[in-house]
């Protein structure tokens, strides 16, 4: 896809995601909207895997580490096909497929259930040596916060990784630099993320989150990296998109009010309409 087909889609899992939150009343739209594009490269140019075929034994596997932002995956997914945008209003509703952290009991194309941070990279472990052990070419991608990564579980799962020399993994942080309890520097600093993830034999690569480019050249250098698992370091803006919510903490779980919504949705419709 070309970069400008991909910058639409992302703009119109944008606005799921604010959408989405806005009807549920609750929700974390911040996360969501800074890791828009990384759903969007993954669910559009990169990852095998096929709406039709959710079950697909040969489907790459994608593990949402950071729960908390099941919108911006719904999202990505109503746009791929996996079920009606409309769908997206349910959010965290009664009997809806769309729980407030994705559940694979509910929802087909699903290929885990999470929400405890720190929790999800270890499963994507297992899925990625589990390739290994039956031989199959599926790679697994999983994306975690970087306030998620002060959890011990998530280098328990790198040091596993890493010494599984697991080339068919792909770790993901979404670093736009705020948790919900302020500036991840402040609060319990992860820094640096990549020496860290170095340390526990992965390949690093550091990359803008929201360039289109950057995001096609790190994950083809993720693809020819041999013997090691590769670390992807996405660095990008909380709440992009969306004026009032870039850089701000406070948007990390706060569903816009209609006045807001309305302000956010014309946000976007005016990227919508810069990219024609």
């Amino acid at each position: 896809m070309t970069n400008k087909e991909l910058q639409k889609i992302a703009n119109e899992v944008r606005k799921g995601i604010v959408t989405a939150v806005h009807a549920a009343g609750a929700g974390h739209p911040g996360g969501s909207l800074s890791a828009a594009d990384i759903f969007t490269y993954l669910y559009f140019e990169e990852m095998n895997v096929n709406p039709e075929k959710p079950a697909d034994p040969d489907r790459d596997r994608f593990v949402l580490s950071k729960g908390h932002t099941a919108p911006g995956l719904y999202s990505v997914m109503a746009q791929k096909g996996y079920f009606p945008v409309e769908e997206l209003t349910t959010l965290r509703k009664l009997g809806s497929r769309l729980q407030g952290h994705p559940s694979m009991q509910y929802l087909p194309g699903l290929d885990m259930s999470s929400g405890s941070l720190g929790q999800g990279i270890s499963v994507a472990c297992g899925m990625a040596l589990s390739a290994k052990l039956n031989n199959k070419d599926y790679r697994t991608y999983t994306l975690l916060g970087d306030g998620e990564i002060e959890e011990g579980q998530v280098w328990e799962a790198a040091m596993f990784a890493g010494f599984r020399k697991l080339d068919n993994l792909v770790v993901i942080v979404d670093n736009n630099g705020l948790q919900i309890d302020g500036p991840i520097d402040q609060v319990c600093s992860p820094y640096p993320i990549d020496k860290k993830f170095e340390a526990f034999n992965f390949h690093v690569i550091n990359v803008d989150a929201h360039d289109f480019d950057a995001l096609r050249a790190a994950f083809k250098e993720a693809r020819e990296t041999k013997g090691q698992p590769t670390a992807i370091i996405a660095h990008s803006l909380k709440g992009k998109g969306v004026s009032f919510m870039e850089g701000q903490v406070s948007w990390h779980g706060v569903a816009p009010n209609d006045e807001e919504y309305a302000k956010a949705m014309d946000d976007l419709n005016k990227i919508g309409e810069a990219l024609g």
